[in-house]
């Protein structure tokens, strides 16, 4: 397995252009599925989540190229209804899959999904929402055999409990080729989600309240294949940002959308960073130790959970002791132990985490344990004395393209050792 190699402490400076979307890009990628011909989607970043995701469209018949950052996507021959348990079990998002099979081709069998181990995440909401448009769903043997009588869903009112993104996106991309009129209630409201609500309305599909916690649907015949380009990754955006705040300098991130990043921008003010936005562009700089902050992780337009172990990492060096309550998944706590190898001071007691800053940390070796912990613990590496060693990197690689060389363009001394 690969591993980063990390000697610091450096500060980041420079310039970084922000990639797309990893959270936005994948249920884009399904909903390819409910059009018949070639889907063009810009802005593409090259991940293995994104990788991984072209594999299961390709089990089901369709041919994808990504070249450039521009993925197509070619549905015309694609005819499979199975998303079988060795492509699944490796991503979550693979359940995206679920709704369009539905929609477009009346039947679906859908392994039950894997992805980061940081508690249980049910997919009861994806089940309702599809019985909720008329379709008849079981579990047998690990998978979600589904089947719709008649052929075609049927409109129909859901309401998520508790607001789920991706249940939202699933029975969304269900509903616009369902027959008759949908009402989706306390729909999420993530940028990823408005952007596929977008995208399927520029495909044809008729939504209206889009960006809203309720969304009306009259479902339509057929969809145009998607064209579009990615939003920004405001995750990554938000990552480069927290390393700013543990590890000091002054870093501009271009293309990216500021609106998208305020609920992270508003932690990191009141951790002392200077942020100052512009059209299309943000630059933030750090000189000291950050002051201390309390976090509570909240659906958008609140804190991300996405962006808990960053900030929790950047509070280790805070010149005071910081808070921070995880409401999304309550076990994300995994990167606690390893941030503490490297020196950090951190109790938890249960949902909540107590961070009491210290001077500095110092270089260990550390395992990384999912997507989100990992970042915490290269920035954490960066701002280390001494060397650190991040082992089974392929969890970052998931969401995060080539994040050694973006770091290492901004002064981190960062390599990759292939393992």
């Amino acid at each position: 397995m690969d591993r980063f190699v990390i000697e610091g402490p450096t500060r980041l400076e420079g310039e970084l252009a922000v990639g797309g979307a990893k959270n936005a890009v994948l249920p884009l990628m399904a909903a390819a599925l409910l059009a018949r011909g070639e889907s063009r989607i810009d802005n593409v970043p090259d991940l293995q989540d994104v990788r991984f995701f072209m594999t299961i469209l390709e089990g089901l018949g369709a041919h994808c190229v990504l070249s450039d950052h521009r993925l197509t996507i070619d549905t015309t021959d694609a005819a499979g209804l199975e998303a079988p348990y060795d492509l699944v079990r490796k991503m979550r998002a693979s359940i995206y899959v679920l709704g369009p099979l539905l929609a477009a081709r009346g039947q679906a069998r859908v392994s039950l999904p894997g992805g980061c181990a940081f508690g249980p995440r049910p997919v009861n909401l994806h089940i309702e929402g599809m019985q909720a448009l008329g379709a008849d769903l079981s579990l047998e043997g690990g998978y979600i055999q589904g089947t719709v009588p008649g052929g075609r869903l049927r409109g129909g009112d859901f309401r998520f409990e508790p607001s789920s993104v991706g249940g939202t996106c699933n029975v969304l991309m269900a509903a616009v080729l369902a027959s008759g009129a949908s009402v989706l209630e306390n729909c999420a409201v993530e940028p990823e989600v408005t952007q596929l609500a977008e995208a399927l309305a520029g495909a044809g599909a008729r939504i209206e309240g889009i960006g809203t916690t309720t969304l009306k649907i009259r479902g339509v015949e057929a969809l145009a294949p998607l064209a579009l380009s990615v939003i920004a990754d405001r995750i990554e955006a938000g990552t480069i940002m927290a390393g700013v705040a543990l590890a000091g300098g002054r870093v501009r991130l271009t293309g990216v959308d500021c609106t998208h990043l305020h609920p992270v921008t508003a932690v990191l003010r009141d951790m002392g960073c200077t942020v100052e936005e512009g059209a299309g562009e943000l630059l933030i700089a750090s000189d000291g130790r950050p002051d201390p902050t309390e976090v509570i992780t909240r659906p958008y337009p609140g804190f991300p959970t996405d962006m808990q172990a960053q900030v929790m990492a950047a509070c280790c060096l805070a010149d005071g002791t910081s808070f921070l309550a995880e409401t999304i998944y309550p076990d994300r706590f995994t990167h606690v132990a390893e941030l503490q190898r490297l020196g950090a001071d951190i109790r938890v007691d249960g949902t909540r985490a107590t961070v009491f800053g210290v001077p500095r940390l110092a270089g260990a070796p550390v395992m990384a344990s999912d997507l989100r912990a990992s970042a915490a613990l290269v920035l954490a590496g960066v701002a280390a004395h001494g060397t650190t060693v991040v082992n089974r990197v392929y969890h970052i690689d998931r969401g995060y393209e080539r994040i050694e060389m973006r770091l290492a363009a901004l002064g981190a001394r960062i390599r990759r050792e292939r393992g």
